[in-house]
């Protein structure tokens, strides 16, 4: 059921950019060239779990897992631009702006921002799930992604760099920039089953603290692994003279600090009725992976 629910999710993405429009072609392509680079697909496969944690049809949250993937990677188009963390490599392959250039790359994230909402506010969708839960969605969605989420976490950690940051403020800019998008994704699977506030809370409270894992891990393997093995650039931290967790507290207490918000997570899921383990499989690999 997964499977064929995270096969539509691919999908949709390919189908919302592979339209010929000749006057605009470019920024289609620049759009589906970073959509389809090899990645992990973590947000969208949470909130499709997250639907069937609440007993729910995890087909009815298709669009608005792809949303949230269209929303991330976005993100991450932007996040490699000169004027950003100025990455020549994501997932193994050049950068969006190193093929398309910087005014292409910066128009694709704009494009999949607008296709995000276009994606959960079609009138397929509300007969699916309903306008109130797909509005709901649509609504957690932009917060978790803008200033007062991503958008707002990125901001801090632009505004860091070249600056000694303390914890404080790096849970901040953590929380924003990497487990809000993350706390969406949960949380949309959620609202669009049926989920009660219970269920909601507990979903945006997994969702923050598998993210917050998820950054400390990735700090981690700024500094023990391979350009080859992460697919990006490693050591860009230091280079860009930015406050980490393992600059902070030293990879051992990292270790610790990940264990320790993992196991929150699971906590969290106490709440549902339904098949909760390939949620606390998902929270453990991310703690545990190496790339």
């Amino acid at each position: 059921m997964l499977t064929d629910s995270l096969q539509q999710v691919e999908s949709l993405l390919r189908d919302t950019f592979s339209v010929s429009v000749p006057p605009a072609q470019k920024v289609y392509d620049a759009a589906l060239y970073s959509l389809m680079l090899p990645g992990k697909r973590v947000r969208p496969t949470l909130t499709l779990l997250f639907a069937q944690a609440c007993c729910g049809s995890s087909a009815h949250a298709v669009p608005f897992a792809a949303a949230v993937e269209m929303i991330h990677t976005y993100s991450l188009i932007h996040d490699d631009l000169p004027a950003m963390d100025d990455d020549d490599f994501r997932r193994g392959q050049p950068s969006n702006h190193r093929v398309f250039g910087e005014d292409i790359a910066i128009l694709a994230g704009d494009a999949l921002h607008s296709a995000a909402y276009t994606a959960m506010l079609s009138d397929a969708v509300f007969l699916s799930v309903g306008v109130e839960s797909a509005a709901r969605a649509a609504y957690v969605l932009s917060e978790k992604s803008g200033i007062r989420g991503m958008v707002g976490g990125q901001t801090t950690d632009v505004m860091s760099e070249g600056r000694h940051v303390g914890i404080d403020t790096m849970t901040f800019m953590d929380e924003g920039k990497t487990a809000a998008l993350i706390e969406a994704a949960c949380m949309m699977g959620c609202i669009v089953s049926g989920g009660d506030s219970g269920q909601i809370a507990a979903a945006e409270s997994y969702g923050r603290h598998i993210g917050m894992a998820f950054q400390i891990i990735d700090d981690i393997l700024d500094v023990t692994s391979t350009t080859e093995e992460l697919g990006k650039p490693v050591g860009s931290d230091a280079e860009n003279r930015k406050s980490t967790y393992v600059s902070l507290l030293g990879i051992e207490r990292c270790r610790q600090l990940a264990d320790e918000y993992t196991r929150s997570a699971l906590d969290a899921l106490s709440v549902f009725e339904g098949d909760t383990t390939s949620l606390a499989e998902f929270a453990l690999q991310l703690r545990d992976r190496r790339k």
